[in-house]
């Protein structure tokens, strides 16, 4: 088979610490047909003379200031050769050959992007939170992952060694064709954090493609590197870009159809941090609707096409808080 040529892109800021200890795992890949570019968003540690010094053939691009998750990556794309671009996390663990079932997946042309198996750095038998076997999407737009609901990490007991297809594939090990990332433009840069590899799927479906979850790659990710759980910064991104997701890929019929519904579920969420003594987070959580109000609804201008089966027709919110379920079959 020849396997199509894969472009590796590690965004980093000031992470020396992590290229240290996850960077020569994937130094060593054993796939032969691919390069790896690392993203230095103006670290002002040592980042740069360090991988230069051991890592002799990563090629870095340096910028002039800090452009987070979305802006790294996008303008790393400009200088990338691959056909597939593989955006990977700085704190990702992988094994020599978890390149190749990504690689052969994409030997299927209907398939622009690809996620690999996420597992716990710290308890491998475990899915990691950040998008464990792939990510789904409930009928009300809240996202959740096969393998992690919430707070809740299923053991990986072989249940989803499937390839299968996924309505979005996680941002910390996310692969896509280059000229669709090109032709849909990239990462969209206001979300600064979180969603955007959701919003990006979103578009990757409406244009007629697949997304898929590939079993036979597996990798172990460290996770909150950028924004830890307890910070009130990740509720407002989580809010504000959830509802900013649903603006951009919902047309103006359906997504007023959810709004109510949202307003009451994110008007619980701020009471219970309120009651929970949680200020900061109520804050946030009202801060970032907020800001999703003040920004003017754009049209959807590709096609509607929603992936079939992929989006639960229920609330995950009443599935996990009133019935208790922690599996979603």
């Amino acid at each position: 088979m020849n396997l199509p040529f894969i472009t590796v892109i590690i965004v980093s800021w000031n992470a020396l610490p992590h290229l240290k200890r996850f960077l020569p795992s994937v130094y060593a890949t054993n796939y032969s047909n691919f390069e790896l570019i690392l993203a230095d968003n103006a670290s002002s540690d040592e980042s740069v003379n360090f991988v230069k010094e051991n890592f002799p053939k990563v090629r870095i691009t340096s910028f002039d200031k800090n452009y987070g998750y979305c802006g790294g990556n996008n303008r790393a794309v400009l200088s990338a050769n691959g056909e597939i671009l593989l955006f990977l996390n700085n704190d990702v663990e992988v094994d020599p050959n978890w390149l190749h079932a990504i690689g052969e997946e994409f030997l299927n042309k209907t398939v622009a992007a690809v996620q690999p198996k996420l597992l716990r750095l710290d308890n491998p038998d475990y899915f990691e939170y950040a998008g464990a076997a792939g990510g789904l999407i409930d009928a009300l737009g809240y996202p959740f992952c096969r393998g992690r609901i919430f707070d809740h990490l299923e053991k990986d007991v072989g249940q989803y060694d499937k390839n299968a297809p996924i309505f979005w594939a996680s941002g910390a090990a996310f692969a896509i064709r280059k000229d669709v990332f090109t032709i849909l433009g990239g990462f969209d840069e206001t979300f600064e954090f979180h969603m955007e590899e959701i919003d990006l799927c979103w578009r990757v479906w409406r244009l007629g493609y697949e997304v898929r979850f590939v079993s036979g790659s597996s990798v172990r990710h460290l996770g909150g590197g950028s924004l830890n759980a307890i910070s009130p910064r990740k509720t407002f991104y989580n809010f504000r870009n959830n509802w900013w997701m649903l603006q951009k890929n919902l047309s103006t019929s359906a997504f007023s159809s959810l709004i109510l519904f949202r307003l009451i579920l994110d008007f619980i969420a701020l009471l219970k941090e309120l009651f929970s003594g949680r200020t900061d987070h109520a804050h946030a959580i009202f801060q970032g609707v907020s800001q999703a109000f003040n920004q003017p609804k754009k049209e959807v201008i590709l096609p509607e096409k929603l992936p079939q089966g992929l989006v639960f027709q229920g609330s995950i919110i009443w599935e996990y808080f009133i019935l208790g379920n922690k599996v979603i079959e």
